[in-house]
């Protein structure tokens, strides 16, 4: 018989015999089904919702984005020459969009709102839903001199209106004729911190809040004719008017900055499953172990037979593969049905796919994460049971652990492990961040791993204590075959991450609900004229007069280029894209500012006059790759402008005080049109002295818009808090992994168990004895693991929150206590859960096996 005949005889005798052991079912692997199925449903669930909310984006484009094509120009409105030929595109519809103050007509009461104003051709896709449903024209229309306007539910319950009520909006008064349901272009307009007030283009101007250096985006949605040629079309424009400064976007990128955090928020869930995964293969190596353990005189069987020892391990590869495969699948099945679930709760806010469908890149991408760790965490016991003799097999109750198994077996899962990681980096979206995990995640093992080493050492040192069950529960920990390893891996992991995700939501909210407010400012004043600088700042110091009153000009522009080269060429770092991601605010300042410090470089003199320079903020600088001499391109109010780098800024970003990614030298806006941004800090201002100072400016100015500092944290903290719900969901996946594979570890043991037990009673231990004992072991293993948790959870959330979101960081006792009160509840809950059984074993039947 030739070789390759040979081989595949084996082969097919190895599945047979496979088959035919599994017959006895699958006794001994549900951990491990269990394990594998739950980390590949995480991951399969997270990626199909994730594509299925960008595929919904990308399918429903046009109705997002109310055109094929859209052209956004700040501060601006389009040239005659730029409307010609926008108008030549297809048909065409302008709107405004910006904030400001709408007022109760007594001047009781104010709310900031996000204004939309629209032409008669809007929108071009899609459909603008209202209570009551009228056309669009009757709504804003004007009657009596009163402008017609939909709002948002919040509002009227912010200023306690009712439909037919009316409000004043800069110098217009506007009659709230009905609530929006459902704006078809909201998600490509972005994210407001304000409800929306939808008014005619007439209202807008007559309110007199469009004035020179007023921040306001104008947006010109074309519908074309042919779909096909909108590529086509952006770059015709873009290459016939190159420094439009508009930023244009199309129906198959309608809102990409939504699909970038929805991208990113599903990486960050995904590493969150592959942890649950990589937790569950502790359990499937347990789970392969133990189940080799029991078929220990198969093996031998098999070896006095003849058969050689890699048939042995191909015999149960096999099997191990086929359970791995039946648990994939539950996996991939639970995974599939997680976005038809989730669709029926999202449905109202972004656009999901609300019947079901599946997304093969996503499952395969699962169910390949899962096979990797299923191999990667099986073929160590595997090498132990082929290396162990047949005679070993006879005579010894279990395979030695101590050894490693030969190098092919450490090769294969070293390169299973290998794969792992650089499947998880490939389809990152963020590779440092996936980087940062997996080295964090093998840190976490070889660490956990050196404490259960640690915690048995101290076992074994430690003095003689006088009670039985104590001394008992101590030897117990360093024996050999110990829980100690299996608890403290298992339990680990799972409890880490769930000590960090709780410091980091623990930390965000504290920040924002305490520390964060009293150091920010009370309000933001935006759209300040030059005319009017003087009477507010006069105003608003007899209304707030221990209040610190900061005035800046402010202008917006985006960053074209850098050292001439196209910024939409160049690759940028996730972290560094936000930046450059539409305009920014920009201001000049003959001296540095003052809540800034200089990094590097030289601040230019009061009088400077040379050619345009700019001071950027250092933390941006180093993530765009930028170095002191380098020119930035500007496109501002419709002209280029090129200044070179004269120095890095430290910005305290947290403050939330006047802060800006870029301070140019006053010689470079000489004369340019602008409006004023103010900020006042008062700290000992109670809200009813905010409300007084509110309403002063409002009523005097009421082109001014004013922010409420308390009030948008307020909105930020409620999407944290949602935020924190989704994570918290995905850790506790981590967690019942955990839990899983704690299981799984105290069933394997129970053999040993049940001769230790019966020995004892027959030495004359009574129940409560043993109880104690196991009390005490598991009580000891699983403060062991909390402390562990605790330092590891409280040192990733210090380095996420002080080095990445550059806030304060600060330990949480609360957290600590919780820590504890989970790992010692779970561990002597689930011990004593384990061992019941065992304490109940009739001593005759295990005596006879000894």
């Amino acid at each position: 018989m030739s070789t390759g005949a040979a081989g595949r005889f084996r082969f097919r005798l190895a599945f047979r015999l496979a088959l035919r052991e599994m017959r006895g079912g699958l006794k001994g692997f549900y951990i491990f089904l269990a394990c594998v199925a739950l980390g590949t449903a995480a991951i399969a669930g997270v990626n199909s919702l994730s594509q299925s909310i960008t595929g919904a984006i990308a399918g429903q484009g046009r109705e997002l984005l109310a055109g094929d094509l859209r052209f956004e120009l700040n501060n601006r409105v389009a040239t005659v020459e730029e409307r010609a030929f926008l108008d030549e595109m297809g048909a065409v519809s302008v709107s405004s969009g910006l904030r400001s103050m709408a007022r109760l007509p007594d001047g009781s009461n104010q709310a900031l709102v996000e204004v939309k104003a629209v032409d008669g051709a809007y929108p071009l896709y899609g459909k603008l839903e209202s209570e009551p449903q009228v056309p669009l024209a009757e709504s804003l229309a004007v009657r009596d001199g009163v402008f017609g306007a939909l709002a948002g539910p919040l509002l009227l319950e912010r200023l306690g209106l009712k439909p037919g009520d009316e409000v004043l909006l800069g110098n217009a008064r506007i009659r709230v004729g009905g609530l929006i349901v459902r704006e078809p272009d909201a998600l490509s307009d972005g994210f407001g911190f304000a409800p929306r007030l939808l008014v005619s283009a007439d209202a807008l101007a007559a309110s007199g809040l469009v004035q020179t250096g007023s921040l306001v985006e104008h947006s010109y949605k074309i519908k074309v004719g042919d779909p096909t040629g909108v590529p086509a079309l952006r770059r015709e424009a873009e290459e016939k008017f190159p420094v439009a400064g508009w930023s244009i976007r199309t129906s198959q990128n309608a809102a990409p900055a939504l699909t970038a955090n929805i991208t990113r928020f599903s990486q960050f869930l995904t590493l969150v499953g592959l942890t649950a995964l990589i937790v569950g293969g502790v359990g499937v190596a347990n789970a392969v172990r133990s189940y080799l353990d029991s078929k220990r005189g198969v093996i031998a069987t098999f070896k006095c037979v003849g058969a050689p020892a890699s048939m042995v391990t191909i015999i149960y590869l096999i099997q191990i593969l086929m359970i791995a495969l039946i648990g994939i699948g539950l996996g991939l099945v639970l995974g599939a049905l997680i976005p038809f679930v989730a669709a029926q709760f999202l449905a109202d806010i972004l656009p999901v796919s609300t019947g079901f469908q599946l997304y093969p890149a996503a499952l395969g991408l699962a169910a390949l994460f899962g096979l990797l760790t299923a191999l990667a965490f099986a073929i160590l016991p595997l090498g132990h049971a082929r290396e162990v003799p047949a005679t070993a097999l006879f005579r010894e109750q279990s395979f030695e652990r101590a050894r490693l198994p030969s190098w092919p077996y450490l090769l294969a899962a070293g390169l299973c492990l290998a794969a792992l990681a650089g499947l998880s980096i490939l389809t990152a979206y963020d590779r440092t961040i996936s980087l940062t995990f997996l080295g964090a995640t093998a840190f976490a093992f070889v660490v956990l791993r050196g404490v259960a080493i640690l915690v048995a050492w101290l076992a074994r040192h430690a003095p003689r204590v006088r009670s039985p069950a104590l001394r008992l529960a101590i030897g117990n920990i360093h024996r050999p075959g110990a829980l100690t390893p299996s608890v403290v891996l298992s339990l680990g992991l799972g409890l880490a991450l769930l000590v960090t995700l709780a410091l980091i939501d623990g930390n965000l909210r504290r920040e924002l609900t305490g520390n964060l407010p009293e150091r920010a400012p009370n309000f933001f004043f935006v759209d300040i004229q030059s005319a009017e600088v003087e009477g507010f700042r006069t105003l608003l110091q007899k209304s707030l007069p221990e209040g610190k009153i900061i005035e800046v000009p402010m202008l917006r522009g985006r960053i074209l280029a850098f050292n001439g080269v196209d910024v939409g060429k160049m690759e940028v770092p996730p972290a560094g894209q936000w930046v450059l991601r539409g305009d920014r605010g920009v201001t000049y300042a003959k001296n540095l500012p003052e809540n800034s410090s200089l990094a590097e470089g030289t601040w230019w003199t009061p009088d400077y006059s040379g050619e345009p320079l700019v001071s950027f903020s250092a933390q941006e600088a180093r993530e765009l790759n930028l170095k002191i001499g380098d020119t930035v391109t500007v496109n501002v109010l419709g002209r280029n402008i090129t200044a070179r780098i004269a120095n890095f800024r430290v910005v305290e970003w947290e403050s939330l005080s006047i802060n800006f990614v870029m301070v140019f030298s006053p010689n470079t806006f000489a004369a340019a049109p602008h409006a004023w941004l103010a900020t006042v800090i008062d700290p000992t201002a109670s809200a009813t002295d905010e409300a007084v100072a509110l309403k002063a400016i409002t009523n005097a100015y009421p082109t001014i818009t004013s922010v409420r500092v308390k009030d948008a944290l307020d909105i930020v903290n409620q999407l944290v808090g949602q935020l924190a719900t989704a994570i918290r969901a995905a850790a506790a996946v981590a967690l019942v992994a955990s839990v899983l594979v704690l299981a799984g570890a105290l069933a394997a043991g129970n053999r040993a168990r049940t001769h230790d037990a019966v020995v004892l009673k027959t030495l004359g231990a009574t129940r409560s004895t043993l109880i104690r004992a196991f009390c005490y072991e598991y009580a000891m293993l699983g403060l062991s693991t909390a402390l562990f948790a605790l330092f590891a959870g409280g040192v990733a959330a210090w380095f996420v929150v002080s080095r990445i979101m550059s806030l304060p960081s600060s330990f949480l006792p609360d957290v600590a206590l919780g820590t504890m009160a989970v790992a010692l509840v779970v561990t002597v809950g689930f011990g004593l859960a384990g061992t019941w059984r065992v304490l109940g074993q009739k001593a005759a039947p295990v005596l006879r096996e000894l």
